[in-house]
């Protein structure tokens, strides 16, 4: 069987998970939990977080939508004088932790699919690192991983390559025939500079047009990947 790689690099929310049918509701508790009780505290936080009241939605252009929890804290301290940022991102990690999961594909057939097919899997997200432990493993799959990172393990953030680099040296399998799959452009730019195919899935909060110049291929959702690494 001839595949088009040999080991797959996932993003983790906007890829495993829906981003908004997973973060849109946590984002709006979250942000009427920081401002307590005040409107206008509110409103400020909704500008930073450049999150819609009306439709309790991420804008696609949000820090908190690709960027690091460390810097969706930053932006939200921004609206919270006196607040430091660091209560702020452990308030966004133990809260993000516990956020309602929804895949965005049946998660445990499709991590056994690619298993089968002999490929050694990872995640890297900009979330930190016991997030996604305790999301893969609410799922059911993380012990299917052979590497997981967050911004805080060490290896750095996307858009840098390096987190991708570590994990193509973790499973000592060269850059270009690993498939690093997202669903922003921190996904597919940090794929690139790493040497990597990307694959872009439309499970996010940006369109195919924003992504298809940095990908190889733009699939609907992740559950399509088992047909694009056979050529299908």
């Amino acid at each position: 069987m001839s595949l088009r790689a040999d080991a797959v690099l996932f993003d983790k929310d906007g890829t495993l998970f829906e981003f908004g049918a997973t973060w849109n509701a946590w984002g709006q508790q979250a942000l009427r939990h920081l401002s307590d009780g005040c409107e206008a505290t509110l409103l400020a936080l909704a500008e930073a977080a450049r999150f819609d009241l009306e439709t309790e939605s991420f804008h696609a252009d949000s820090p908190v939508v690709a960027g690091t929890n460390r810097e969706a804290a930053a932006c939200l301290a921004s609206a919270l004088p006196g607040r430091e940022a660091g209560e702020i991102e452990s308030y966004l990690e133990r809260t993000g932790a516990e956020a309602p999961l929804k895949p965005a594909a049946p998660l445990v057939p499709l991590m056994a699919q690619l298993e089968a097919m002999g490929l050694p899997l990872g995640v890297m997200t900009n979330d930190a690192e016991s997030v996604a432990h305790a999301h893969l493993g609410y799922a059911g799959i993380r012990g299917v991983f052979d590497f997981i990172a967050g911004f805080d393990s060490g290896f750095g953030a996307k858009p840098d390559p390096a987190p991708l680099l570590a994990f193509a040296e973790r499973v000592a399998i060269a850059p270009g025939r690993i498939v690093m799959v997202g669903d922003s452009p921190h996904d597919l730019s940090a794929g690139r500079a790493a040497g990597m195919q990307t694959v872009a899935v439309l499970t996010g909060p940006i369109g195919a047009d924003r992504l298809a110049p940095l990908a190889d291929a733009v699939l609907p959702d992740i559950g399509h990947l088992p047909g694009w690494l056979l050529g299908a």
